[in-house]
Protein backbone atom coordinates (compact mmCIF):
# COMPACT_ATOMS: atom_id res chain seq x y z
CA UNK A 1 0.00 0.00 0.00
CA UNK A 2 1.45 3.34 -0.98
CA UNK A 3 1.27 6.39 1.34
CA UNK A 4 -1.29 7.92 -1.06
CA UNK A 5 -3.65 4.95 -0.81
CA UNK A 6 -6.77 5.19 1.30
CA UNK A 7 -6.87 2.98 4.39
CA UNK A 8 -8.05 -0.56 3.83
CA UNK A 9 -11.55 -1.26 5.16
CA UNK A 10 -11.67 -4.00 7.81
CA UNK A 11 -14.74 -5.88 8.96
CA UNK A 12 -13.92 -7.40 12.35
CA UNK A 13 -15.98 -10.35 13.56
CA UNK A 14 -15.47 -11.24 17.21
CA UNK A 15 -14.27 -7.75 18.11
CA UNK A 16 -14.69 -8.14 21.88
CA UNK A 17 -12.63 -11.34 22.11
CA UNK A 18 -8.88 -11.82 22.41
CA UNK A 19 -8.18 -11.76 18.67
CA UNK A 20 -10.58 -8.87 18.13
CA UNK A 21 -9.11 -6.59 20.78
CA UNK A 22 -5.56 -7.24 19.54
CA UNK A 23 -6.67 -6.57 15.96
CA UNK A 24 -8.13 -3.24 17.07
CA UNK A 25 -4.80 -2.37 18.68
CA UNK A 26 -3.05 -3.01 15.35
CA UNK A 27 -5.64 -0.91 13.50
CA UNK A 28 -5.52 1.94 16.02
CA UNK A 29 -1.75 2.21 15.57
CA UNK A 30 -1.98 2.20 11.78
CA UNK A 31 -4.84 4.56 10.81
CA UNK A 32 -3.15 5.44 7.51
CA UNK A 33 -3.26 1.77 6.47
CA UNK A 34 -6.37 0.31 8.11
CA UNK A 35 -9.81 1.47 9.20
CA UNK A 36 -12.82 -0.28 10.72
CA UNK A 37 -15.90 -0.53 8.52
CA UNK A 38 -18.01 -2.84 10.70
CA UNK A 39 -17.88 -4.87 13.89
CA UNK A 40 -19.61 -7.99 15.17
CA UNK A 41 -19.58 -9.90 18.43
CA UNK A 42 -21.54 -12.51 20.32
CA UNK A 43 -23.45 -10.05 22.48
CA UNK A 44 -22.10 -10.78 25.93
CA UNK A 45 -20.07 -7.56 26.21
CA UNK A 46 -22.29 -4.92 24.65
CA UNK A 47 -20.73 -1.94 26.41
CA UNK A 48 -17.28 -2.86 25.09
CA UNK A 49 -18.74 -3.38 21.61
CA UNK A 50 -20.42 0.03 21.79
CA UNK A 51 -17.19 1.71 22.91
CA UNK A 52 -15.34 0.06 20.04
CA UNK A 53 -18.00 1.19 17.57
CA UNK A 54 -17.73 4.77 18.83
CA UNK A 55 -13.93 4.87 18.90
CA UNK A 56 -13.48 3.36 15.44
CA UNK A 57 -16.57 4.98 13.89
CA UNK A 58 -18.00 1.68 12.69
CA UNK A 59 -20.66 1.98 10.01
CA UNK A 60 -22.42 -1.20 11.15
CA UNK A 61 -22.47 -3.38 14.26
CA UNK A 62 -23.92 -6.87 14.68
CA UNK A 63 -24.58 -9.12 17.65
CA UNK A 64 -25.19 -12.85 17.32
CA UNK A 65 -27.46 -12.78 20.38
CA UNK A 66 -30.64 -11.02 19.27
CA UNK A 67 -31.73 -10.46 22.87
CA UNK A 68 -28.70 -8.17 23.34
CA UNK A 69 -29.95 -5.61 20.80
CA UNK A 70 -31.80 -3.31 23.24
CA UNK A 71 -28.80 -3.13 25.57
CA UNK A 72 -26.49 -2.56 22.61
CA UNK A 73 -28.59 0.31 21.26
CA UNK A 74 -28.67 1.90 24.70
CA UNK A 75 -24.90 1.57 25.05
CA UNK A 76 -24.30 2.95 21.55
CA UNK A 77 -26.44 6.00 22.35
CA UNK A 78 -24.53 6.51 25.59
CA UNK A 79 -21.26 6.56 23.64
CA UNK A 80 -22.62 8.85 20.96
CA UNK A 81 -22.48 6.23 18.18
CA UNK A 82 -25.24 5.54 15.66
CA UNK A 83 -24.18 2.69 13.36
CA UNK A 84 -26.55 0.34 11.56
CA UNK A 85 -27.43 -2.42 14.06
CA UNK A 86 -27.93 -6.01 12.90
CA UNK A 87 -28.60 -9.15 14.90
CA UNK A 88 -28.57 -12.93 14.82
CA UNK A 89 -26.42 -15.24 12.72
CA UNK A 90 -27.91 -13.62 9.62
CA UNK A 91 -26.92 -10.17 10.85
CA UNK A 92 -23.33 -11.26 11.52
CA UNK A 93 -23.18 -12.82 8.04
CA UNK A 94 -24.55 -9.58 6.54
CA UNK A 95 -21.81 -7.62 8.30
CA UNK A 96 -19.25 -10.08 6.87
CA UNK A 97 -20.14 -8.78 3.41
CA UNK A 98 -20.16 -5.10 4.47
CA UNK A 99 -20.20 -2.73 2.70
CA UNK A 100 -22.41 -4.14 -0.01
CA UNK A 101 -20.77 -3.66 -3.39
CA UNK A 102 -17.37 -2.86 -1.90
CA UNK A 103 -14.29 -3.26 -4.08
CA UNK A 104 -12.15 -6.37 -4.16
CA UNK A 105 -8.79 -5.07 -5.39
CA UNK A 106 -6.13 -7.48 -4.15
CA UNK A 107 -4.39 -6.11 -1.08
CA UNK A 108 -6.55 -2.99 -0.82
CA UNK A 109 -10.16 -4.12 -1.08
CA UNK A 110 -12.27 -4.76 2.04
CA UNK A 111 -10.97 -7.56 4.24
CA UNK A 112 -12.88 -9.57 6.82
CA UNK A 113 -11.10 -10.78 9.95
CA UNK A 114 -13.16 -13.66 11.31
CA UNK A 115 -12.23 -13.99 14.97
CA UNK A 116 -15.51 -15.53 16.12
CA UNK A 117 -15.04 -18.60 18.32
CA UNK A 118 -16.54 -21.92 17.28
CA UNK A 119 -18.91 -23.19 14.62
CA UNK A 120 -20.86 -19.91 14.60
CA UNK A 121 -18.19 -18.53 12.30
CA UNK A 122 -19.03 -20.81 9.35
CA UNK A 123 -21.88 -18.77 7.84
CA UNK A 124 -19.79 -15.60 8.16
CA UNK A 125 -16.80 -17.20 6.47
CA UNK A 126 -19.01 -18.32 3.58
CA UNK A 127 -20.66 -14.89 3.34
CA UNK A 128 -17.29 -13.14 3.17
CA UNK A 129 -15.99 -15.48 0.48
CA UNK A 130 -19.20 -15.22 -1.56
CA UNK A 131 -18.86 -11.42 -1.45
CA UNK A 132 -15.35 -11.71 -2.85
CA UNK A 133 -13.68 -10.38 0.29
CA UNK A 134 -10.20 -11.31 1.35
CA UNK A 135 -10.62 -13.36 4.52
CA UNK A 136 -8.20 -13.15 7.43
CA UNK A 137 -9.12 -16.39 9.16
CA UNK A 138 -8.72 -16.78 12.91
CA UNK A 139 -11.90 -18.85 13.19
CA UNK A 140 -10.27 -22.15 12.21
CA UNK A 141 -13.48 -24.03 13.04
CA UNK A 142 -15.29 -22.63 10.01
CA UNK A 143 -12.67 -24.04 7.64
CA UNK A 144 -12.42 -27.32 9.51
CA UNK A 145 -16.12 -28.11 9.73
CA UNK A 146 -17.04 -26.62 6.36
CA UNK A 147 -13.93 -27.75 4.51
CA UNK A 148 -15.45 -28.73 1.14
CA UNK A 149 -17.85 -25.76 1.18
CA UNK A 150 -15.16 -23.24 2.04
CA UNK A 151 -12.62 -24.70 -0.40
CA UNK A 152 -15.18 -24.61 -3.20
CA UNK A 153 -15.81 -20.88 -2.69
CA UNK A 154 -12.31 -19.65 -1.94
CA UNK A 155 -10.15 -18.36 -4.77
CA UNK A 156 -6.36 -18.86 -4.60
CA UNK A 157 -4.91 -16.48 -2.02
CA UNK A 158 -8.31 -15.31 -0.78
CA UNK A 159 -7.87 -16.90 2.68
CA UNK A 160 -5.06 -15.45 4.80
CA UNK A 161 -4.29 -17.46 7.96
CA UNK A 162 -4.24 -15.68 11.32
CA UNK A 163 -3.38 -18.62 13.58
CA UNK A 164 0.28 -18.10 14.48
CA UNK A 165 1.20 -21.61 13.28
CA UNK A 166 -0.44 -21.28 9.87
CA UNK A 167 0.81 -17.75 9.42
CA UNK A 168 4.28 -19.16 10.10
CA UNK A 169 3.81 -21.95 7.57
CA UNK A 170 2.60 -19.45 4.98
CA UNK A 171 5.61 -17.20 5.62
CA UNK A 172 7.99 -20.14 5.24
CA UNK A 173 6.36 -21.12 1.95
CA UNK A 174 6.42 -17.51 0.71
CA UNK A 175 10.11 -17.29 1.65
CA UNK A 176 10.86 -20.43 -0.36
CA UNK A 177 8.89 -19.20 -3.36
CA UNK A 178 7.08 -15.84 -3.26
CA UNK A 179 4.80 -16.96 -6.08
CA UNK A 180 3.78 -20.03 -4.09
CA UNK A 181 5.88 -23.06 -3.19
CA UNK A 182 5.40 -26.15 -5.32
CA UNK A 183 3.85 -28.79 -3.05
CA UNK A 184 6.21 -31.33 -4.62
CA UNK A 185 9.13 -29.43 -3.05
CA UNK A 186 7.65 -29.75 0.44
CA UNK A 187 8.67 -32.80 2.44
CA UNK A 188 6.55 -31.95 5.47
CA UNK A 189 4.90 -29.20 7.46
CA UNK A 190 6.05 -29.08 11.09
CA UNK A 191 3.48 -27.48 13.39
CA UNK A 192 4.84 -26.49 16.79
CA UNK A 193 2.96 -26.76 20.09
CA UNK A 194 3.82 -25.23 23.44
CA UNK A 195 2.63 -28.43 25.11
CA UNK A 196 0.23 -26.44 27.30
CA UNK A 197 0.27 -26.29 31.09
CA UNK A 198 0.51 -30.09 31.48
CA UNK A 199 3.46 -30.81 29.23
CA UNK A 200 5.43 -33.77 30.56
CA UNK A 201 2.58 -35.19 32.62
CA UNK A 202 1.39 -38.74 32.09
CA UNK A 203 -2.24 -39.51 31.41
CA UNK A 204 -2.66 -40.92 34.91
CA UNK A 205 -1.60 -37.53 36.33
CA UNK A 206 -4.34 -35.61 34.51
CA UNK A 207 -7.49 -36.86 36.24
CA UNK A 208 -7.27 -34.28 39.04
CA UNK A 209 -6.78 -31.27 36.73
CA UNK A 210 -9.18 -28.40 37.53
CA UNK A 211 -10.48 -25.71 35.17
CA UNK A 212 -8.31 -23.14 36.96
CA UNK A 213 -5.21 -25.25 36.29
CA UNK A 214 -6.15 -25.77 32.65
CA UNK A 215 -6.71 -22.03 32.10
CA UNK A 216 -3.17 -21.19 33.24
CA UNK A 217 -1.47 -21.36 29.84
CA UNK A 218 2.32 -20.91 30.14
CA UNK A 219 2.77 -18.83 26.98
CA UNK A 220 -0.35 -17.34 25.41
CA UNK A 221 -3.09 -15.09 26.77
CA UNK A 222 -6.25 -16.33 25.05
CA UNK A 223 -9.97 -16.83 25.58
CA UNK A 224 -11.17 -19.68 27.85
CA UNK A 225 -12.28 -22.11 25.12
CA UNK A 226 -9.07 -21.93 23.10
CA UNK A 227 -7.02 -22.07 26.32
CA UNK A 228 -8.69 -25.32 27.38
CA UNK A 229 -8.25 -26.61 23.82
CA UNK A 230 -4.55 -25.81 24.11
CA UNK A 231 -4.35 -27.73 27.38
CA UNK A 232 -5.92 -30.84 25.84
CA UNK A 233 -4.07 -30.19 22.54
CA UNK A 234 -7.42 -30.39 20.74
CA UNK A 235 -6.44 -27.02 19.36
CA UNK A 236 -3.34 -28.60 17.83
CA UNK A 237 -5.49 -31.34 16.33
CA UNK A 238 -7.71 -28.70 14.75
CA UNK A 239 -4.60 -26.95 13.45
CA UNK A 240 -3.39 -30.14 11.75
CA UNK A 241 -6.71 -30.36 9.88
CA UNK A 242 -6.53 -26.65 9.07
CA UNK A 243 -2.98 -26.99 7.71
CA UNK A 244 -4.11 -29.84 5.46
CA UNK A 245 -6.95 -27.74 4.07
CA UNK A 246 -5.00 -24.50 3.69
CA UNK A 247 -1.89 -25.91 2.05
CA UNK A 248 -3.16 -29.11 0.37
CA UNK A 249 -0.56 -31.26 2.11
CA UNK A 250 -1.47 -34.82 3.12
CA UNK A 251 -1.86 -35.75 6.79
CA UNK A 252 1.11 -38.11 6.50
CA UNK A 253 3.28 -35.04 5.76
CA UNK A 254 2.11 -32.88 8.69
CA UNK A 255 3.95 -33.34 11.99
CA UNK A 256 3.46 -31.83 15.44
CA UNK A 257 6.47 -31.12 17.64
CA UNK A 258 6.43 -29.69 21.17
CA UNK A 259 8.38 -26.43 21.50
CA UNK A 260 7.75 -24.97 24.99
CA UNK A 261 9.29 -21.56 24.30
CA UNK A 262 6.74 -20.79 21.52
CA UNK A 263 9.25 -18.75 19.52
CA UNK A 264 9.43 -21.00 16.47
CA UNK A 265 5.80 -20.92 15.37
CA UNK A 266 6.11 -23.59 12.69
CA UNK A 267 8.52 -24.90 10.07
CA UNK A 268 8.52 -26.26 6.54
CA UNK A 269 10.93 -29.04 5.62
CA UNK A 270 11.76 -29.36 1.93
CA UNK A 271 12.70 -32.41 -0.11
CA UNK A 272 16.36 -31.36 -0.34
CA UNK A 273 16.75 -31.50 3.46
CA UNK A 274 16.43 -27.76 4.09
CA UNK A 275 14.06 -26.48 6.78
CA UNK A 276 12.74 -22.91 6.97
CA UNK A 277 11.36 -21.73 10.32
CA UNK A 278 9.51 -18.56 11.35
CA UNK A 279 10.59 -17.09 14.70
CA UNK A 280 9.16 -14.28 16.81
CA UNK A 281 8.16 -13.77 20.44
CA UNK A 282 4.60 -14.99 21.08
CA UNK A 283 2.37 -12.06 20.10
CA UNK A 284 -0.77 -12.51 18.01
CA UNK A 285 -0.52 -8.96 16.70
CA UNK A 286 2.15 -10.16 14.27
CA UNK A 287 0.02 -12.72 12.34
CA UNK A 288 -2.98 -10.39 12.60
CA UNK A 289 -1.06 -7.50 11.05
CA UNK A 290 0.43 -9.73 8.36
CA UNK A 291 -3.02 -10.90 7.27
CA UNK A 292 -4.55 -7.41 7.35
CA UNK A 293 -1.63 -5.76 5.57
CA UNK A 294 -0.88 -8.52 3.04
CA UNK A 295 1.00 -8.46 0.72
CA UNK A 296 2.94 -5.84 2.73
CA UNK A 297 4.23 -6.08 6.28
CA UNK A 298 3.20 -3.45 8.83
CA UNK A 299 6.27 -1.99 10.59
CA UNK A 300 6.39 -2.35 14.36
CA UNK A 301 3.43 -4.71 14.62
CA UNK A 302 5.19 -6.70 17.33
CA UNK A 303 8.59 -6.90 19.01
CA UNK A 304 11.24 -9.08 17.34
CA UNK A 305 13.53 -11.64 18.97
CA UNK A 306 16.29 -9.89 20.92
CA UNK A 307 19.38 -11.40 19.31
CA UNK A 308 21.71 -9.68 21.77
CA UNK A 309 20.55 -12.12 24.46
CA UNK A 310 21.29 -15.82 24.85
CA UNK A 311 18.42 -18.14 23.93
CA UNK A 312 17.74 -21.83 24.38
CA UNK A 313 15.00 -23.36 22.26
CA UNK A 314 14.02 -26.98 22.77
CA UNK A 315 11.92 -29.45 20.81
CA UNK A 316 10.44 -32.77 21.90
CA UNK A 317 8.00 -35.31 20.49
CA UNK A 318 4.31 -35.21 21.29
CA UNK A 319 3.09 -37.73 23.89
CA UNK A 320 0.14 -39.27 22.04
CA UNK A 321 -0.83 -41.43 25.02
CA UNK A 322 -1.31 -38.49 27.39
CA UNK A 323 -2.69 -36.23 24.64
CA UNK A 324 -4.52 -38.37 22.06
CA UNK A 325 -6.38 -35.42 20.53
CA UNK A 326 -3.93 -34.94 17.65
CA UNK A 327 -4.02 -38.57 16.50
CA UNK A 328 -7.81 -38.46 16.77
CA UNK A 329 -7.84 -35.31 14.62
CA UNK A 330 -5.72 -37.05 11.97
CA UNK A 331 -8.27 -39.86 11.87
CA UNK A 332 -11.14 -37.38 11.65
CA UNK A 333 -9.42 -35.29 9.00
CA UNK A 334 -8.70 -38.36 6.89
CA UNK A 335 -12.36 -39.33 7.10
CA UNK A 336 -13.35 -35.83 5.98
CA UNK A 337 -16.98 -35.00 5.26
CA UNK A 338 -18.93 -34.26 8.42
CA UNK A 339 -16.43 -35.98 10.76
CA UNK A 340 -14.44 -32.78 11.53
CA UNK A 341 -17.69 -30.97 12.40
CA UNK A 342 -18.53 -33.72 14.88
CA UNK A 343 -15.03 -33.59 16.41
CA UNK A 344 -15.28 -29.82 16.86
CA UNK A 345 -18.86 -29.74 18.17
CA UNK A 346 -18.36 -32.59 20.62
CA UNK A 347 -15.26 -30.88 21.96
CA UNK A 348 -17.05 -27.57 22.52
CA UNK A 349 -19.73 -29.30 24.60
CA UNK A 350 -17.09 -31.29 26.50
CA UNK A 351 -15.13 -28.14 27.33
CA UNK A 352 -18.28 -26.56 28.74
CA UNK A 353 -18.97 -29.71 30.81
CA UNK A 354 -15.39 -29.71 32.12
CA UNK A 355 -15.64 -26.04 33.08
CA UNK A 356 -18.79 -26.86 35.08
CA UNK A 357 -17.10 -29.78 36.84
CA UNK A 358 -19.24 -32.38 35.06
CA UNK A 359 -16.36 -34.05 33.21
CA UNK A 360 -12.75 -34.87 34.21
CA UNK A 361 -9.97 -33.41 32.09
CA UNK A 362 -9.04 -36.64 30.21
CA UNK A 363 -12.76 -37.23 29.71
CA UNK A 364 -12.87 -34.33 27.23
CA UNK A 365 -11.01 -36.16 24.47
CA UNK A 366 -12.31 -39.59 25.54
CA UNK A 367 -15.88 -38.37 25.07
CA UNK A 368 -15.07 -36.68 21.76
CA UNK A 369 -13.58 -39.97 20.54
CA UNK A 370 -16.74 -41.86 21.53
CA UNK A 371 -19.01 -39.40 19.72
CA UNK A 372 -16.80 -39.52 16.62
CA UNK A 373 -16.92 -43.33 16.65
CA UNK A 374 -20.72 -43.30 16.77
CA UNK A 375 -21.12 -40.82 13.91
CA UNK A 376 -21.92 -41.99 10.40
CA UNK A 377 -19.90 -39.63 8.20
CA UNK A 378 -21.54 -37.99 5.18
CA UNK A 379 -20.14 -35.72 2.46
CA UNK A 380 -20.76 -32.25 4.00
CA UNK A 381 -21.92 -30.95 0.61
CA UNK A 382 -24.30 -28.33 2.06
CA UNK A 383 -24.32 -25.99 5.03
CA UNK A 384 -27.45 -27.74 6.29
CA UNK A 385 -25.65 -31.08 6.27
CA UNK A 386 -22.72 -29.67 8.23
CA UNK A 387 -24.98 -27.95 10.77
CA UNK A 388 -27.07 -31.11 11.17
CA UNK A 389 -23.92 -33.09 12.02
CA UNK A 390 -22.90 -30.31 14.41
CA UNK A 391 -26.30 -30.39 16.11
CA UNK A 392 -26.30 -34.19 16.38
CA UNK A 393 -22.83 -34.16 17.93
CA UNK A 394 -23.81 -31.54 20.49
CA UNK A 395 -26.94 -33.43 21.45
CA UNK A 396 -25.16 -36.76 21.78
CA UNK A 397 -22.29 -35.23 23.74
CA UNK A 398 -24.72 -33.51 26.09
CA UNK A 399 -26.30 -36.91 26.77
CA UNK A 400 -22.92 -38.46 27.57
CA UNK A 401 -21.85 -35.60 29.87
CA UNK A 402 -25.15 -35.09 31.67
Amino acid sequence: MTPESSPRSVVLLGSTGSIGTQALDVIARNPERLRIAALAAGGGRVDLLARQAAEFRAEAVAVADESAVPALKEALAAHGAAPVVLAGAEGVAEVAAWPSGGGTDAGNGPIVLNGITGALGLTSTLAALEAGRDLALANKESLIIGGPLVKRLAKPGQILPVDSEHSALAQCLWAASPSGADARAVQRLVVTASGGPFRGRRRVDLWDVTPEMALAHPTWNMGPVITINSATLVNKGLEVIEAHLLFDIGFDRIEVVVHPQSVIHSMVEFVDGSTIAQASPPDMRLPISLALGYPERIPGAASPVDWTQAHTWTFEPLDDEAFPSVSLARHVGTQGGTAPAVYNAANEVCVEAFMKGALPFPGIVDTVAQVVSEHVTSQASTVEEVLAADEWARSRTAELTA
